[in-house]
């Protein structure tokens, strides 16, 4: 059972707090939940390495793939990692920065109206018994504490970055994981 605090902070997620957020604007709803992958490198799990990014903190020289991560500000409010296990990055309250240049139903700035959860993988990969699991009861949790989540607010990066992003891409049963939320 997951139960978000006054404060934005889900309970029993692990803090690990970025410096890589801000304020939402003032009239900001949050009414988008957009869907992540991230595997640092790339189609390798564990490490650690997508905390030190998210902690501004990434050893660029630990593999030539993360020469591009240079100078890269970015945080997610969520990880979720192959096990299931969960990180809080960002307080619900506050603008992770994880959706970059994005639009969705005609508003710009998915930022500004959206909470970030990343899963542990990449496109090509299946996710994690585990990762659905949390991920389904973390969504409920999240529809309940921000009802203009509906299920068509529900998303993947892939669709508000269309062309730029392809994640949580085609290994992410969108079928299973929306019929759980329904």
């Amino acid at each position: 059972m997951y139960f978000i605090d006054s404060a934005g902070w889900l309970t029993p997620a692990a803090k690990h707090p970025s410096l890589n957020f801000n304020a939402r604007p003032p009239s900001a709803e949050v009414s988008l939940l957009v869907i992540h992958n991230i595997s640092l490198p790339a189609g390798q799990f564990g490490g650690g390495y997508i905390h030190d990014l998210f902690a501004n903190c990434l050893d660029c020289d630990a593999h030539e793939s993360f020469d591009d991560l240079r100078e890269l500000n970015v945080s997610a409010h969520l990880l979720i990692d192959r096990s299931g296990a969960v990180s809080q990055f960002v307080s619900f309250a506050d603008r992770a920065w994880h959706a970059g240049v994005s639009q969705f139903d005609g508003r710009e700035n998915c930022n500004d109206f959206s909470i970030g959860i990343e899963l542990e993988g990449c496109d090509e990969i299946a996710y994690t018994q585990a990762q659905y699991r949390v991920l389904i009861a973390i969504s409920q949790t999240l529809r309940r504490t921000y009802p203009a989540i509906t299920v068509d607010r529900v998303v993947g990066h892939n669709d508000i970055a269309p062309g730029r992003k392809t994640d949580p891409g085609a290994a992410f049963d969108w079928t299973y994981f929306k019929n759980a939320l329904v």
